[in-house]
């Protein structure tokens, strides 16, 4: 990802869904105006999940993803159908194509009914409309659709209907924003902030690691200052100040080198805190850590990163966690790992989540992570609040936010 790019996470994501040969992936190259989908009059030439990042206006920067048919078949036919699915958990709106000279189908209602359980914003594009297919209308359901604007009648042949049926995408979009912020909130103009930065072995050669970008944006868009140190520098970068900063954020790894020597009258957090604030629920995720009290020997414990870098000698993940979990609890846990898309539907077999800040994770997703844990009874938290709490720091790195802090004083 460029410097002047939009972050994937932190565009829309748009997922099309439909059956096989229904004109799916026609559609999505009539609304984005480009060849992004293989189009065949064979079935199932859409095999897997596709996205693409872009810019589509009226809305901006988006990710749009095709998805194999819902009614592939056979044994490789259902993964296919199973992946499909799996997109809704990250889609910020919906497009569900029907062929309108057939009608909805079982696949189709099946589908719908899915998009509406899990609140995502949708429209269906009545593809074919110009075969002079059936009447939306007069199907039960549909006339409400359509009166509603959930409903457009399009033709990827022609392009008629591709306009209104962007506007709507662009509607349901817009609603999904959530205006969030990483910590400009807590910031006015020219308040100081100083961003520890350590420079290892696993941070890219030549450009700070998504977190640490978007933290810095986030400051500069609030009137901020930020000041970027490394955690060897730290202390001479505080007694450079004319006066102290607002607050120090710092990378979880160095979270105990930071936390003495960040004077107690500064307030101190990390990255992993911000975003699990950002992107989650971080109430959720400091409740979730207290379960390391009743960890048992062979219990499992699911590390889970959203992203798929390649892992080096001393992962965070991999190699660090567990480390200070074992040395924390006393205890040998099994540990289970998983990165990228990868996320089980069950959580039953673990005893509890330890999940990445999820920058590369778009909110809607996180938030499906998130609830699969609470739904199941299954503590979950992050690697930057596990991190505070074994080293003893947790209280004073979410004391930014009092009612945080409050959750925390009440166990």
């Amino acid at each position: 990802m460029g410097l002047n790019e939009t972050p994937s996470a932190e565009r829309v994501h748009i997922g099309f869904f439909g059956k096989r040969n229904a004109g799916k992936s026609s559609v999505v190259n009539a609304v984005t105006g480009q060849n992004l989908a293989v189009v065949s009059e064979v079935k199932g030439t859409t095999t897997d999940p596709v996205q693409k990042s872009m810019e589509l206006l009226p809305l901006g920067p988006v990710v749009v993803i095709d998805t194999p048919g819902l009614d592939d078949e056979g044994e490789l036919g259902s993964l296919r159908v199973k992946k499909s699915r799996e997109v809704l958990n990250r889609a910020d709106a919906a497009v569900l194509v029907v062929d309108g000279t057939l009608g909805m189908s079982q696949e189709d209602w099946g589908i719908l009914k899915e998009i509406q359980e899990k609140e995502i914003p949708f429209v269906i594009a009545w593809n074919k409309a110009d075969l002079g297919g059936r009447d939306p209308e007069q199907e039960d359901g549909l006339k409400e659709l359509k009166d509603s604007g959930h409903l457009v009648e399009v033709s990827a042949a022609s392009l008629s209907g591709i306009g209104l049926l962007k506007e709507r995408i662009a509607a349901l979009a817009k609603g999904e924003e959530s205006g969030k912020r990483i910590i400009g909130d807590f910031l006015n103009p020219n308040d100081a902030a100083v961003l520890v930065v350590p420079i290892d072995k696993a941070a890219p050669k030549g450009r700070l690691i998504l977190p640490q970008q978007q933290t810095i944006r986030d400051i500069l868009e609030a009137g901020g200052i930020a000041v970027v140190s490394r955690e060897t520098e730290l202390g001479e970068a505080l007694k450079s100040l004319a006066r102290p900063p607002k607050v120090v954020i710092t990378d979880s790894q160095v979270f105990d080198r930071v936390s003495r020597e960040t004077p107690e009258d500064i307030l101190l957090t990390s990255f992993s805190i911000l975003f699990a604030r950002y992107k989650g629920n971080l109430a959720q995720a400091v409740k979730g850590v207290t379960a390391l009290n009743s960890l048992k020997d062979g219990d499992r414990v699911l590390i889970s990163e959203g992203c798929t870098h390649h892992r080096q000698c001393n992962d965070i993940g991999t190699v660090k966690l567990p480390g200070w979990i074992r040395k924390y609890t006393g205890k040998e846990p099994e540990f289970c790992f998983t990165s990228g898309r990868e996320f089980p539907d069950d959580l039953t077999p673990y005893r509890m989540v330890v999940h990445c800040g999820g920058c590369m994770l778009n909110e809607r997703e996180m938030r499906w992570r998130l609830r699969c844990a609470e739904d199941q009874g299954i503590p979950m938290t992050n690697y930057g609040i596990l991190i505070a709490y074994v080293n003893g720091i947790l209280e004073r790195s979410v004391q930014i936010f009092p009612d945080i802090a409050e959750i925390l004083k009440k166990g």
